[in-house]
């Protein structure tokens, strides 16, 4: 049950929830996904570390809440984009637009830059937000079709076409045609 609290106007762990996350986003902003830690973000808020487990969770929780915040206009754009296209035209439109915001997005760099083989970014590729977003480009729950749409998107933008036009191409040809679009 939810109480308003007589000091804060409001409810103390909604409250502090936010203000964590609001910390957490703005630490990860200048430090980089790489250097989050707990202590840090502890030191930041003025808080014990148990303060921020009992109000947000762990590392993996507060990495989740800050990638989504992140990326909601991403989410956005991309949801707007595919609102009514289905199939190969829907996962291809997608990860176009998806590519095209991450690229623009200032702090997608500091997302995709913690992501790297055999290290701990496998915060992103494990998110359920995540996952989540990949089974709704598919347009069916399917969590190893999500996974797989989830790394060509990372690896397309790591090791990106200099040819936009190219990499347009390259989606409709080999992305388009997938088995996975037609499992359901």
């Amino acid at each position: 049950m939810t109480r308003n609290d007589w000091l804060i106007g409001g409810d103390r762990h909604g409250e502090a929830t936010e203000r964590i996350y609001s910390a957490a986003t703005d630490l990860v902003s200048r430090t980089g996904f790489e250097n989050f830690s707990i202590e840090a973000l502890a030191a930041v808020v003025h808080c014990a570390p148990a303060t921020i487990y009992r109000n947000a969770g762990g590392k993996k929780a507060i990495l989740e809440a800050v990638t989504m915040r992140m990326s909601a206009r991403i989410v956005e754009a991309v949801r707007a984009a595919i609102g009514n296209l289905e199939g190969t035209d829907r996962v291809v439109t997608a990860i176009a637009v998806a590519l095209a915001r991450i690229r623009a997005e200032p702090l997608g760099p500091l997302i995709m830059g913690s992501i790297q083989p055999n290290h701990d970014g496998e915060w992103l590729t494990d998110s359920p937000g995540v996952a989540e977003l990949a089974e709704e480009i598919i347009g069916h729950v399917d969590p190893l079709a999500a996974q797989w749409l989830i790394r060509v998107t990372l690896a397309l933008w790591y090791w990106p076409l200099k040819d936009r036009v190219a990499e347009q191409e390259v989606l409709q040809r080999f992305l388009g045609p997938s088995t996975f679009l037609n499992s359901a």
